[in-house]
């Protein structure tokens, strides 16, 4: 079946039309290398991997040191992507009009920016929080500079898989945070975002496919094509969905009411993504995908968080409470 949307075969989408945004708030050059929009996701999940913590909820000092701290890591490697793919950049439409290869800020700023972040960021977390969490966002860092973006987005077609790591070590500066150690829930939110990157980020590799090849970039829908792609979209979700239901034991209360909330949540990512599979060209469908899964990874977070609060404990109580009730009854009928 192929919809006959004017948006499937046209010309293809600008991250301006992905990201509305990007349209309406222009940013100052040393702000815009430093890739401000991606830092939100990562800081809810380094607030999803605390709230996974016994030790949650953190003192008001050590919570913005994480926070701030994770912000300024992130900041820096997103400058140093921009700096080592400059001239890519330069060579894609779609990017040429970036501070760096429009020429609105030179590379010597530019590192500068990035160093001054990465030094700020360890100060604020070796004093205000701990050796571990800044450990890992150094290492966050440097995963994604030199893994991702160095090593392994120019030579394979699976380079957000592994690569995807980056993205995934927030929750673990997060749990470190809370306690001083990584505990179960924070390894689980970890794998749950190494699940979940693939099928967001493939997503949106469908609507900048042509970018991509213009370039040379191996990315799945260059390589493989959509159908390839939506398939593995649909792997990967599916992936996602299941582990998602293995934060009702990851927390440490709460797990019955993220359960029945997380129900709508996994529901619409199966709708979208099974819509997807049966159009793989149709790009609305794709940019819809790429738009929810954001979403959806907010949401997780959110239902963490709110797991926490003391009416979550009293639901598991009296829903437990309920069941047994229930079996007894049942037992007995």
């Amino acid at each position: 079946m192929v919809s006959s949307t004017p948006e499937i075969f046209n010309s293809p989408l600008t991250r301006e039309q992905i990201v509305p945004s990007r349209k309406a708030l222009k940013l100052p050059p040393w702000l815009e290398v430093a890739k401000p929009r991606l830092i939100p996701l990562l800081l809810a999940t380094t607030v999803g991997g605390m709230a996974l913590s016994e030790g949650w909820p953190l003192a008001s000092p050590r919570l913005v040191c994480t926070l701030v701290g994770g912000a300024l890591a992130s900041a820096a490697a997103g400058v140093l992507n921009c700096l080592w793919e400059q001239d890519l950049d330069g060579r894609m439409k779609r990017t040429s009009g970036r501070a760096l290869p429009s020429g609105r800020l030179s590379a010597n700023n530019a590192f500068f920016v990035a160093i001054s972040c990465t030094l700020l960021a360890g100060i604020l977390l070796v004093s205000g929080v701990n050796c571990l969490a800044a450990g890992l966002s150094l290492f966050g860092l440097c995963s994604y500079v030199l893994l991702y973006t160095v090593l392994l987005k120019p030579r394979t077609s699976q380079n957000i898989v592994i690569g995807g790591v980056a993205g995934a070590i927030p929750p673990l500066v997060g749990a470190s945070a809370a306690t001083g150690h990584i505990g179960l829930g924070g390894w689980w939110l970890f794998a749950l975002v190494m699940v979940w990157t693939p099928a967001h980020f493939w997503a949106l590799a469908l609507l900048l496919k042509d970018d991509y090849q213009s370039v040379g970039i191996p990315m799945l829908p260059v390589v493989k094509g959509p159908i390839y792609t939506v398939n593995s979209i649909s792997r990967y979700g599916w992936a996602t969905v299941a582990l998602s239901g293995f934060g009702i034991l990851a927390l440490p209360e709460g797990g019955l009411l993220y359960g029945l909330l997380l129900l709508p949540f996994n529901a619409r990512l199966v709708q979208m993504m099974r819509r997807l599979k049966l159009e793989p060209q149709n790009l609305s469908f794709a940019k819809g995908l790429f738009r929810w899964s954001i979403f959806y990874m907010f949401g997780i977070c959110l239902l963490l968080v709110i797991s926490r609060m003391p009416i979550a404990a009293e639901f598991d109580h009296q829903g437990f409470l309920l069941i047994q009730q229930m079996a007894i009854g049942f037992q007995f009928s």
